[in-house]
């Protein structure tokens, strides 16, 4: 079986992003591994969920594992940065935060991880980072450098697809079920800048059927989602509906002669 090696900026983004696909691969008998650049130093806690003295980066680290284990992952490591905190903001431009570092010394980093499990897919982000954040934006540009250094085939781009998005927002209100407190959607809602255009996106990986599993990871990372989290407070049809189809962008894909088993198991292509 396969092998695929999922990057992730923060604790937590496995969860939103690709846990479907670590599932189902998991599920399909290929080896799952996760790579975070950071451990989430500056994420926001719920309140009162940490003990006193209790460090966020710990926390959210021993978090990961809660995860891993729900996904059924094999293998989690960190690359040792700082988070980098939203786009803008001065802990930007702290010397060891992850949006500091240079891409080729990140990518070693990266590498040699990726040349201990000769992967046949590596997970990122779009060049966008899925909506702007730096350490995602950093993490479409190292994991690309870090694919070239270890020869990985497939690099898989993780992004939302925003006319998907759209769609399904305009179907819930047209229903009148449209959670309260949503905004009315349009044009701008979600904003341009949050996800790319569906003709720009290569493949899909359905996953209704591990809907369960990434609730349940959300659920271990408890210092970020509490219950009352909207994505956890969903009923189960939107969460499906929601979170069930996991996209990406793959720029170079291999030819259906020479995919890589897990490739062909898992990424549909989204124009035949």
């Amino acid at each position: 079986m396969g092998t695929i090696v999922s990057f992730q900026a923060h604790p937590d983004d496995e969860s939103i992003s690709t846990a479907g696909t670590l599932a189902k691969a998991a599920k399909a008998g290929h080896r799952v591994v996760l790579v975070f650049a950071t451990r989430g130093e500056l994420g926001e806690p719920v309140p009162g969920v940490l003990a006193e003295g209790e460090q966020l980066a710990v926390r959210r680290s021993a978090e990961c594992f809660e995860s891993a284990k729900v996904l059924g992952v094999a293998r989690v490591e960190f690359l040792g940065y700082v988070d980098s905190g939203m786009m803008g903001e001065p802990s930007n431009d702290a010397p060891y935060c992850f949006w500091q570092a240079g891409v080729d010394h990140a990518a070693r980093r990266l590498a040699v991880i990726l040349e201990e499990e000769e992967p046949d897919v590596l997970t990122t982000y779009d060049d966008n980072g899925g909506y702007g954040h730096p350490d995602h934006i950093q993490v479409h540009r190292v994991g690309k450098r870090a694919a070239e250094l270890a020869g990985v085939p497939v690099v898989a781009q993780n992004t939302i697809n925003r006319d998907w998005l759209l769609r399904g927002m305009r179907g819930l209100q047209a229903s009148g079920e449209i959670p309260e407190g949503w905004d009315t959607p349009d044009e701008t809602i979600p904003p341009p800048t949050f996800g790319k255009p569906e003709a720009e996106i290569t493949h899909r990986v359905e996953a209704v059927d591990f809907a369960d599993q990434k609730r349940a990871s959300m659920r271990a990372h408890a210092s970020q989602m509490g219950p009352e989290h909207f994505m956890l407070a969903m009923p189960d049809p939107i969460f499906a509906m929601g979170f069930g189809t996991e996209f990406y962008i793959v720029t170079d894909p291999p030819s259906p002669a020479a995919a890589p088993e897990v490739f062909t198991d898992l990424f549909l292509p989204m124009h035949p």
